[in-house]
């Protein structure tokens, strides 16, 4: 069982690592909210991208890491994995509310926009902050990665 979870966290990490890293690709090579129908085709791939792959990845992630800790006694005591874990739940969180979130709500915008719903100079708000959330969570994926082979010693929870 501590294997199948070990193996089921590592897949969840790569696809949310994948993920992210096929957002910020994605967010670069956005045309501009004036060419609309480039634009807003962009936005539901990335939307997509955000739906059906980083958060299923996520979520995965976590749960494995959750039972992993919980089943497997020797982590119980470990600093890194609690670091791990927190870090863990911070990433779930932001991933609602910094990527998901705003992602989905682009797309649908920009939806609007293409039949005459919302005004496209209202588009494109949000890019900076959503390459930036991306990139916070990837390096603190990054460091997680880092905590999970290395496992150092770190102060041990009372």
């Amino acid at each position: 069982m501590r294997r199948l979870m070990k193996f089921l966290h590592t897949m969840g990490a790569i696809g949310l690592m994948g993920a992210m890293a096929s957002l910020l690709v994605l967010l670069g090579l956005i045309p501009p909210p004036s060419a609309l129908s480039g634009y807003a085709l962009m936005r539901a791939a990335m939307a997509a991208v955000a739906t059906w792959i980083f958060l299923p990845s996520l979520a995965l992630m976590l749960v494995a890491g959750l039972l992993a800790i919980a089943l497997n006694r020797a982590y119980h005591n470990a600093g890194w994995a609690w670091v791990k874990l927190a870090t863990g739940i911070l990433m779930f969180e932001y991933g609602f509310v910094g990527v998901q979130g705003p992602m989905q709500r682009e797309a649908d915008r920009s939806a609007q926009a293409l039949i005459g719903r919302v005004d496209p100079a209202t588009l494109a708000e949000s890019l900076g902050a959503e390459r930036g959330t991306l990139w916070v969570l990837l390096a603190i994926a990054t460091a997680n990665v880092v905590l999970g082979i290395w496992r150092p010693r770190l102060i041990r929870p009372r």
